[in-house]
């Protein structure tokens, strides 16, 4: 399934822009095994809701359903060229219980969709100010929202954090490693759901990442 995922991308990639990265060997490792890392904060064999947050190509919502079919996926993306080509990928792989909507993160978080997941992942590159405004609302108490980040996040940690906790959060664990058989840097940061994000949040379109609250 990885195999035809990764065929499935490159040729897609031709048509419209999906990834810079389109060498194999380069897609294992930084698409595939990246999104699978998550495994070193959560233990992801288990039946939950997860969604995954401004997707792009899939990841890392495509390569968690794949490993760990019991997942309920939904991708969400605000470009709906990509949601054609995921459509593609999820019928070309026959998955289950995963779809995709072409929806901006500040729509969704106020649609009756709120609160209902269990699992939020992002792999976007805004701070964790911004990105907790942005999948915080759709986790419901006592789940967790889990981000990607690049390298050490000690620093944007302690800057952010109290952004976290307005949102409704609680940071529980860190997970800083390199992928495997290299020097790429990765961070994973567990947090907690623990008390309904305020309504007033997320902001309308563009405001979280044009004026963070910290």
């Amino acid at each position: 399934m990885f195999l035809k995922y990764y065929d499935l991308l490159v040729s897609w990639n031709k048509k419209i822009n999906l990834t810079s990265i389109t060498d194999f060997e380069e897609v294992v490792l930084k698409h595939f095994v990246d999104s699978l890392s998550i495994v070193y904060i959560y233990d992801m064999n288990i039946e939950a809701a997860l969604i995954d947050v401004g997707t792009g190509a899939g990841f890392p919502g495509i390569p968690l359903k794949i490993a760990f079919p019991r997942l309920k996926v939904t991708l969400i993306d605000s470009l709906d060229k990509r949601i054609t080509f995921l459509n593609n990928v999820i019928d070309e792989l026959g998955l289950e219980n995963i779809n995709a909507v072409h929806s901006r993160a500040e729509e969704y978080g106020n649609s009756k969709y709120r609160e209902t997941y269990d699992i939020c992942v992002t792999r976007a590159v805004s701070n964790l100010s911004v990105i907790s405004e942005y999948c915080l609302p759709l986790v419901k108490n006592g789940g967790y929202f889990i981000p990607y980040k690049a390298n050490n996040v000690e620093e944007e940690i302690y800057k952010y954090e109290m952004a976290v906790e307005e949102f409704g959060g609680a940071i529980d664990d860190v997970a800083m490693f390199n992928l495997p058989d290299s020097d790429i840097a990765r961070s994973l940061i567990l947090i907690y759901k623990n008390v309904s994000t305020p309504k007033k949040y997320p902001r309308r379109n563009g405001i979280p990442s044009k004026k963070p609250i910290i």
